[in-house]
């Protein structure tokens, strides 16, 4: 206990944040022609049993569509969109259960592979996951 004449150490009640700092981010975010041809996929898919669950997250400079097959497990695929960059012209990406399968400029891309994966059973071979890292 502090006595009446002490002093309390000063603890900061708050962090304070130049606004023009939080309008910096860059934010990204899916349009909603691309959520369309996310769902539509998606749908497709729900409607044969396969998937039945999604998530999309948003960070600092991406966005992610989560595909799950059980509410409670891992997700199966992962579209990533990131900021586009000066250095860097691929701002989507394609992981399946965290290992890239996939880079484009644009979604479509992406969802051609996703495609040709969920077609081959979503089962990938060695080969193509060497593939995909090199």
């Amino acid at each position: 206990m502090h006595r009446l004449g002490e002093l309390r150490p000063l603890i900061p009640m708050a962090t304070v944040t130049r606004l023009s700092d939080h309008r910096k981010r860059r934010r990204v975010f899916f349009s909603r022609a691309e959520l369309d041809q996310l769902l539509q996929l998606y749908s497709r898919q729900v409607m044969r049993g396969a998937w039945r669950d999604y998530a999309i997250d948003q960070h600092d400079g991406t966005a992610s569509f989560s595909i799950f097959r059980h509410s409670l497990e891992s997700p199966l695929f992962t579209i990533v969109k990131t900021a586009p960059n000066a250095s860097r012209h691929d701002s989507y990406a394609l992981l399946h259960r965290r290992v890239p399968l996939a880079n484009g400029g644009t979604l479509q891309d992406v969802l051609t592979r996703l495609e040709r994966e969920i077609r081959r059973g979503g089962r990938l071979a060695g080969a193509s996951v060497v593939q995909a890292l090199s």
